[in-house]
């Protein structure tokens, strides 16, 4: 495992194809992979939102978890309309929650039968994640 944990992202850097968040903006869900000390690998399928061209997703307690514990961190391979190993860098970015908030309602319908629960505070609050490409893995020809 402790190979793993540092062997993953080098591997990203090398194999992952170059990406552009905008491509997949109308896509409904992205995967993300963390390595976790105490379970191993894991893919994690959430919902994202495309703001002023950069892709952001709202994780619930049992993702947000998983990127506390993520070996890998401050990196991630991405699963995009069944394409793998995107490599992607993440950072918390609680000041887009509101916007982020917004833009989930207007992208998924279903996102509105939540809201009361999280109004109510009987939701965890949410961690709000910015991906990027991760500059390593860029093709600099």
């Amino acid at each position: 495992m402790r190979l793993l944990s540092w062997w993953l992202p080098i591997a990203l850097c090398v194999a992952a194809p170059l990406w552009n968040p905008a491509q997949f903006a109308d896509r409904g869900t992205i995967e993300f992979l963390t390595v976790s000390p105490d379970e191993g690998e894991h893919w994690s399928t959430v919902w994202f939102v495309m703001i002023d061209r950069t892709m952001y997703v709202r994780l619930g307690p049992r993702a947000a978890r998983r990127i506390e514990k993520n070996t890998t961190a401050p990196r991630l391979a991405l699963r995009i309309a069944g394409q793998e190993s995107f490599a992607a860098r993440y950072e918390k970015a609680p000041g887009m929650a509101g916007a982020v908030a917004v833009a989930m309602r207007e992208k998924y319908w279903s996102d509105i039968l939540g809201e009361p629960f999280r109004r109510l505070g009987l939701t965890s609050e949410a961690v709000i994640l910015r991906l990027t490409p991760d500059p390593a893995s860029l093709d600099v020809r």
